[in-house]
């Protein structure tokens, strides 16, 4: 049957959908017709935020995609791909599920842990590890404990029942995301270099398959969800929301790891945002072809459901294939194997359209390109402007804000601020050690440190970003995202590689909102650029926002760095524990007297608004190049960045491991809490034995890198300027402690 099934879709329909009266008139255009209902919702989700990026292309094209390493570069697959040499390649990628843990904040996690792993796999890599960053509101709030435990019950339940070890993240609790939190969840994998399965769809007649779970209705207008205000009307959007099961994901890794070893498969998409409709799309226009695709054919879970809702559904643990013609007993035999679903549900044609059936009627028919990024889906270029507050944080002056008489208060103050203290109670709630690659449990690193069996190499990788930093100044903070990502490989004992990024941002039609996202594109070229680590790609969430008492209140601006770096000697890692008594306690870097934007002038001072911290990208470009040279030299037995908390915090975590502890000198010419609780950026502590001192000051004189003498590693106690402090392990208590007091109280 070649007759659209009608009657045809309302305007009225298109913006309850959320189209724009301009979208749906460009739709008809397109179709040369108007669309039925099934047709404008496939368009609805396409041509979402989540989907198109059609309010952030334009700029996310400016970012820097080529490096020394790129295999794959940004859009051109499911995930970016690195050279890590010996034959091998690492696919990593980073991706938001904001909104949906918002509503259910423990299957809203779970299936973005889930997603973001087939987005790895979908490609032939194993995944060998995961990381997330989190942002939630005041700790103290009953809705914020519900959203912490959700959150982080969701990924530890999926991660560990999946079987890759969580290597490393950050948490972040500010007041800004209380309604809206943060979920961003990173994963990577290996595989041989030349094993790349691509999303792309080719040779007219090849069967298309589905295969994994059955479809459901969970999930059903997730993209367009995620691209939305959160409101107290949110909860109705529950079905959005989609469901997980780990064991299922297993399932599928292992099927489809086996039929990438076969000749059968001519292209494989994950199926997440949009589901069928954009896998389809997706890998038809890629491969300059179409589909035609039997929507009966579909295994669902739910009985009755409509072809609109099969094609919408956002259902888990799903992936699409184009198989090569003659092959299809192979691949249903491996799908059997596993005991997953396996069905036959189309053919690659010639194209351009997508054709959909369901029940003999025609319910649809779109064209491909229409529908993608890059293709036809609209691109916007949207207005920004600076916001009256940035002029205001300027004013800051540091000689306004009074130096507190009793620091060690403040110390203590900061050791157990949230946003300080050890993030344990998480954690612990992850699988660290699954798998046997994880090289961070027992000697802790700035970086997660994941082995590579059969190399000397491993892999350092990090997730990144201070948004009190962006909210500041956007385009600054957004570069320090990536230096303090790219400080962290390098204290690991790693030289950074690549970049994948998630840009959680408010209403991109809010000028201000955009102003922030813009800037935090600028800023992430510059130090891209600087330190030759190009975007393979990630993700960008708008409307992360809440709407209070008829206001929109966006999240602070977070544009989350997840950084791959290469350990080229992996018996040459490097970690921040302080090793032993007597050893020397270096800065390297210049201390400036700031305390712009710090956790000690945000919480303790209750400042909220002053500039970004001191950041100079040529410096800190100087210092980690300085900081690598020392531990390839092997003149430093440790060494840790300078963040958030500043000094003082940098060397009690460096204490608490071995609850050893510092007698340090400040700098006579910098305030003392400066010197101790300011974060200028540009600066990481190293312990240094007396056997390699002369080495290490030889080659920091020729460096030309400042870099002072502070003090040496004492047995426990914790001395500045001969005030003692305290002992390491009585902070360490509750510097360990404080997170699991909150959320359990």
């Amino acid at each position: 049957m070649n007759t659209i099934v009608t009657p045809e879709a309302t305007l009225e329909q298109a913006q309850e959908l959320g189209l724009l009266p301009e979208e749906f008139e460009k739709i008809k255009e397109i179709l040369g017709r108007t669309p039925n209902f099934t047709e404008m919702s496939i368009y609805s989700v396409m041509w979402s935020e989540h989907c198109s990026y059609k309010n952030s292309i334009i700029w996310l094209k400016t970012l820097p995609k080529d490096g020394p390493h790129m295999l794959v570069k940004a859009g051109e697959e499911n995930a970016g791909l690195v050279d890590i040499g010996d034959g091998l390649a690492c696919c990593f990628k980073i991706e938001s599920h904001n909104h949906p843990s918002a509503l259910e904040p423990y299957q809203g996690a779970a299936t973005g842990v889930g997603g973001i792993n087939r987005d790895i796999f979908t490609m032939g890599a194993r995944p060998i590890a995961q990381l997330n960053s989190l942002r939630f509101g005041n700790p103290e709030k009953d809705r914020t404990k519900w959203l912490v435990k959700g959150v982080t019950k969701g990924i530890g339940d999926y991660g560990n029942a999946f079987g890759i070890p969580i290597v490393g993240g950050e948490v972040f609790f500010d007041e800004s995301y209380d309604q809206n939190p943060l979920v961003n969840a990173f994963s990577a994998g290996i595989m041989k270099a030349g094993d790349m399965i691509s999303a792309t769809a080719s040779g007219v007649g090849n069967p298309v398959f589905i295969v994994g779970s059955s479809t459901g209705k969970d999930g059903i207008h997730g993209a367009a969800f995620a691209s939305k205000d959160i409101t107290e009307e949110s909860a109705g959007d529950l079905p959005a929301v989609q469901v997980g099961d780990p064991f299922q994901e297993k399932l599928l890794l292992e099927a489809t790891l086996e039929l990438a070893q076969t000749d059968c498969i001519v292209g494989m998409q994950d199926m997440g945002a949009a589901g069928i409709t954009c896998s389809t799309s997706e890998m038809s226009a890629a491969g300059g072809v179409g589909m035609k695709i039997d929507l009966t054919k579909v295994p669902t879970r739910q009985a009755d459901m409509k072809d609109w809702e099969i094609l919408l559904s956002e259902s888990q643990e799903r992936m699409l294939v184009v198989v090569h013609k003659g092959k299809e007993a192979e691949v249903k035999a491996i799908f059997d194997k596993w005991d997953l679903n396996c069905a036959e549900i189309g053919e690659v044609t010639e194209g351009p359209n997508i054709e959909f059936f369901y029940h003999g009627e025609k319910v649809a028919e779109v064209h491909a390109d229409s529908l993608v990024l890059g293709g036809g889906a609209p691109v916007y270029k949207r207005e920004y402007k600076e916001p009256a507050y940035y002029a205001e944080y300027q004013k800051f002056k540091i000689d306004d804000v009074k130096q507190p008489e009793d620091l060690t208060e403040v110390a203590e103050f900061m050791l157990s601020h949230p946003n300080i203290a050890s993030k344990k109670w998480v954690y612990e709630q992850y699988d660290s050690m699954v798998g046997t690659v994880n090289m961070s449990t027992n000697a802790p690193s700035d970086a997660g440190l994941v082995n590579i069996k059969g190399s000397e190499k491993a892999l350092a990788m990090t997730v990144d970003c201070n948004s009190r930093y962006v909210q500041a100044d956007p385009e600054e903070g957004c570069a320090i995202a990536v230096a303090e990502a790219a400080r962290n490989i390098t204290c690991s004992g790693g030289t950074p590689s690549a970049i994948t990024n998630c840009l959680n941002f408010g209403n991109p039609y809010n000028p201000e909102s955009y102003w922030q996202f813009v800037g935090s594109v600028k800023g992430m070229t510059k130090a891209c650029e600087k330190f030759q680590t190009p975007v393979t790609g990630g993700n960008v969430s708008f409307y992360n926002q809440s709407v209070i008492d008829g206001k929109e209140v966006p999240v602070f601006p977070t544009p989350t760095i997840g950084m791959l770096g290469i350990v080229r000697d992996k018996k040459k890692v490097m970690s921040l524990d302080f090793k032993e008594k007597g050893q020397l306690i270096y800065l390297i870097g210049k201390s400036v007297n700031d305390i712009s934007s710090s956790e000690y002038l945000y919480s303790y001072h209750g400042i909220k608004g002053s500039q970004a911290p001191y950041f100079n990208l040529e410096e800190e470009y100087a210092m980690q190049n300085a900081v690598r040279e020392l531990i390839e030299k092997q003149y430093i037995a440790a060494a840790h960045d300078v963040a958030d908390g500043g000094l003082f915090v940098a060397l009690a975590e460096m204490s608490f491991p071995r609850e050893l502890g510092f007698d340090i000198v400040s700098d006579s010419e910098i305030r003392e809490d400066a010197f101790l609780f300011g974060e200028a950026q540009g600066r990481v502590v190293v312990a240094v034995d007396n056997a390699t001192e002369d080495e290490f000051l030889d080659y920091m004189m020729e460096s030309k890198v400042p870099f002072t003498l502070l003090g040496h590693v004492t047995q426990g106690k914790m001395v500045v300027d001969d005030e003692h402090y305290g002992f390491s392990k009585d902070y360490k208590e509750k510097y360990d402690n404080v997170l699991g007091t909150i959320m359990n109280s």
